[in-house]
């Protein structure tokens, strides 16, 4: 796992240099450039050793008489057996990585050596044969990809902080992508803070040459839902076909040169991981979490699971704490690693066990993600398997029922889960699946901004990214499947996959996440909705498949997030750092928000009036990313 940076265009090759700086944390074992003046394009790399730790591994990498240079971040995890097939075709390797695989494989196949390609990447390549630039993305996007367009070419990076070399006077905020943020907590599809700075979409490439982008272009679609064939469809054939392609994946993602662990939350996805790699390595040290200020109402503490499932897989358990103190100290590096400023205090768990892996001498840790993505799990799932008691009501009843959801938003946590799942109850189709995903009411969030931010934002609805996908690729679907497909295209590359890559990689560690195998993503699509959602069980297909390697106890314990307590770091730990980047000053001097709007929410949430923790914390985050990313980043 690496960090990659270039340009194709008028840039100045020394700012390669200072682009690899803001970038080293993640890879601290390496780093090389390769540059061609006369074409314009350069291209730099840092190296996290994983696969080949020899120098046979360095990169940029070169090929084709030293015509074609590659920078390559992530994993193929089938490249044995594509370097095998390249071997029998005559390809004679110098070293055992799979950038050489996945270079030589280019040399063979062009573009369309993508659809051979099973993990999780982003690479360039430069042919100077054709003087053209490739960008592409993997399937799933767990690994990031910005580029920016300017009129003096295109720069691209793994971080956006390392795009600030070529970003020069493109610092204008995407206001669209800002209300997102605060709407969702993430951003989904291509926008980013900044205008000039765009996302390149999981299963995308780009062509460039001469510094302009000549061709955009999808190489992998999602699989969307489809019925199985009748012999299949029986649930002992699901269940063990979920169960084979997990393990699959799990051992797969268990190749590397150095030693690797896991998460362990004590939730069926982690631990369902866990219980395949310890088939593996018996001693596969794993990490959790010990948040010492408790939890949130209505959420369950980890811990005991944790350490039940450690106990019955005989696998190292690593505690690792975290509480409150120096919190607000904490948040503003999170905000500047993160890249975006999202809305979520999560990213902080993984990075303090990604620093506690390194610390242990690991680098690469396995993680659950995907899980709630490819089989349902979520709340919000178990919210839309209830819609069939209320969604064939008039509009104009179920517009009543919306009006009454704030009223239920006051009586605690099973007040709040009633009425998120009433808020939109008005909507059809795509738009009330997306409608899942806000935190907040939109229509109020609206007020909390500024006079000439809110009629800049008036047509543009947080969700709209979203429900255009789903008119595209699934418009007739039920809205459990239009979910899964948004958590699979969105919220897992725009949310959990982007804070977990850039944790993780600040301490200098590599994720792998054996449920986005696309093997299994594949056979998942094809498991009928009834075998996921079964009522208010959620997962019911991984859960049976699990039952012969987990405990029960385990299996259908109460689904908690891997998250942190936030309502009582607001109220809390928090309650000055609010007081100072929210204060009245500090909002009018960046002038995104309304001083006294903010400040009356905030007030309301302190009062128990509002529920609000997450939106303040949203709020929290996007001043504290201006600061970082307007007012003192060079």
């Amino acid at each position: 796992m690496c960090g990659i940076v270039g340009f194709s265009g008028g840039f100045d090759a020394a700012d390669i240099e200072d682009a690899l700086e803001r970038i080293k944390h993640r890879g601290p074992d390496d780093a090389g450039r390769f540059c061609r003046a006369e074409a314009g394009v350069a291209l730099g790399h840092v190296r996290l050793s994983i696969l080949d730790v020899s120098s046979a591994g360095h990169q940029p990498m070169l090929g084709a008489g030293g015509q074609v240079a590659v920078v390559f971040n992530g994993e193929i995890y089938n490249y044995k057996e594509i370097r095998r097939d390249l071997e029998a075709d005559g390809v004679v390797f110098s070293g055992a990585s799979d950038t050489e695989v996945l270079l030589n494989l280019y040399l063979r196949q062009g573009l369309a050596m993508l659809e051979c390609l099973n993990g999780i990447f982003a690479f360039a390549i430069w042919d100077g044969r054709t003087q053209t630039l490739l960008l592409a993305r993997d399937a799933l996007g767990v690994k990031p990809l910005y580029y920016l367009t300017t009129k003096r070419g295109v720069a691209f990076a793994s971080e956006i902080k390392a795009l600030f070399p070529f970003l020069r006077g493109e610092k204008q905020l995407d206001l669209s992508s800002i209300h997102r943020y605060l709407a969702l907590l993430w951003c989904p599809g291509e926008g980013t803070p900044f205008k000039a700075v765009r996302k390149l979409p999981p299963g995308d490439l780009l062509i460039i040459r001469g510094g302009e982008i000549k061709r955009h272009a999808t190489w992998y679609r999602l699989p969307t839902p489809r019925p199985m064939s009748a012999h299949t469809e029986a649930p002992v054939d699901l269940t063990l076909g979920v169960a084979a392609r997990l393990e699959q994946a799990v051992r797969r993602q268990m190749v590397s040169d150095v030693p690797i662990g896991a998460f362990l939350s004590g939730g069926l996805d982690s631990s369902a991981v866990v219980a395949f790699a310890r088939e593996v390595n018996p001693d596969i040290q794993c990490f959790t979490i010990r948040t010492k200020d408790g939890q949130d109402a209505g959420f369950e503490d980890d811990l005991p699971f944790a350490r039940h499932v450690a106990k019955d897989l005989g696998v190292p358990l690593h505690i690792v704490d975290v509480d409150s103190l120096g919190l607000a100290d904490m948040l503003p590096r999170m905000v500047y690693q993160l890249d975006e400023p999202l809305g979520d205090p999560a990213p902080l768990n993984v990075l303090y066990i990604s620093e506690a892996a390194r610390r242990a001498g690991i680098k690469v840790l396995l993680s659950g993600a995907g899980g709630d993505d490819l089989f349902t799990g979520y709340r919000r799932h178990r919210a839309a398997a209830l819609e069939p008691w209320w969604a064939w009501l008039p509009s104009s009843v179920r517009a009543q029922l919306d009006g009454a959801a704030e009223k239920f938003m006051f009586f605690g946590s099973p007040g709040r889960r009633l009425g998120k799942l009433l808020r939109g109850a008005q909507l059809d189709g795509g738009q009330r699946a997306a409608n899942y995903f806000l935190w907040y009411r939109e229509a109020e969030l609206f007020e909390l901004y500024s006079d000439h931010v809110h009629a800049a934002l008036e047509a543009d609805a947080a969700t709209d990214p979203m429900v255009r996908f789903l008119e595209e690729v699934w418009p007739g679907g039920a809205s459990i499947e239009q979910m899964l497909l948004l958590e699979q295209r969105y919220f897992l590359a725009d949310h959990n996959l982007l804070y977990t890559d850039k944790m993780s990689m600040a301490a200098g560690v590599e994720v792998r996440v054996p449920f986005l195998d696309l093997d299994l993503v594949n056979f998942a699509a094809g498991i009928p909705v009834r075998y996921k959602q079964r009522g208010s069980t959620g997962k019911w297909v991984l859960k049976k498949a699990m039952e012969d390697k987990l405990s029960k106890r385990i299996i259908y314990r109460k689904k908690t997030g891997f998250g942190a307590p936030l309502r009582k770091w607001v109220a809390g730990e928090l309650r000055e750092i609010i007081g100072d980047v929210l204060s009245d000053e500090s909002l009018k001097r960046r002038g995104l928000f309304c001083p006294q709007r903010v400040r009356r929410l905030v007030e309301l949430n302190y009062s128990g009036k509002r529920d609000a923790s997450y939106t303040i914390f949203a709020l929290l985050s996007i001043e504290l990313w201006c600061r970082a990313f307007l007012d003192n980043v060079q």
